[in-house]
């Protein structure tokens, strides 16, 4: 099992960093109780090419492909992002407000982005995520809970949860009781 560690300044010791300017700072006072996990393929189905990276960077051209003509101007951000070989990069520290859940409601709770930290999974609502996807992902969620009390197993949800209606994701290839297995150490 690996363990990672959120370094004081918010970002995860041994990821690779990727700094996102979309990002700001959380409303004062607000606690970080929730993980969202999402899941993007860019363009749509296919895996790897570095489009997610340069989507949250800024720099992902829409004259690249047919599917990013729509996200030209976008600004979007999530704090990590997972690709399918279980690789873990940063882009916003986790101490910072990132821009991932849109309009969200979470237990009456509204602008999720506020208390949450949002974590994209590379992969697609209908194909399997991959086993090293979710061992990293409990992985860092256990760095997330040790560094978080309030951040608890029932607190890691999908944007589906938070955004019923407008989101799928992860999706039902989304294998929840496999990954909440994997949060208990063996």
């Amino acid at each position: 099992m690996v363990r990672l560690v959120v370094r004081p300044d918010g970002w995860l010791e041994g990821a690779r960093l990727c700094p996102s300017p979309n990002f700001d700072s959380r409303p004062g006072g607000m606690e970080i109780d929730l993980v969202i996990v999402h899941g993007i393929s860019l363009p749509p189905g296919e895996f790897g090419g570095g489009a997610i990276n340069r989507l949250f960077c800024n720099e992902l051209d829409p004259s690249d492909h047919p599917a990013f003509r729509d996200l030209g101007g976008l600004r979007v951000s999530a704090h990590a992002l997972i690709d399918r070989s279980g690789a873990i990069t940063q882009f916003v520290s986790f101490l910072d407000r990132a821009w991932h859940a849109g309009p969200s409601r979470y237990r009456g709770r509204t602008a999720c982005n506020d208390f949450s930290i949002g974590i994209e999974l590379e992969g697609t609502d209908s194909l399997p995520y991959e086993r090293s996807q979710y061992e990293a992902l409990a992985d860092l969620a256990r760095a997330l809970m040790a560094r978080w009390p309030a951040v608890r197993p029932d607190r890691i949800v999908g944007h589906s949860d938070v955004a019923p209606g407008r989101k799928t994701d992860p999706g039902p290839a989304f294998d929840w009781e496999g990954f909440r297995r994997l949060l208990v150490p063996a």
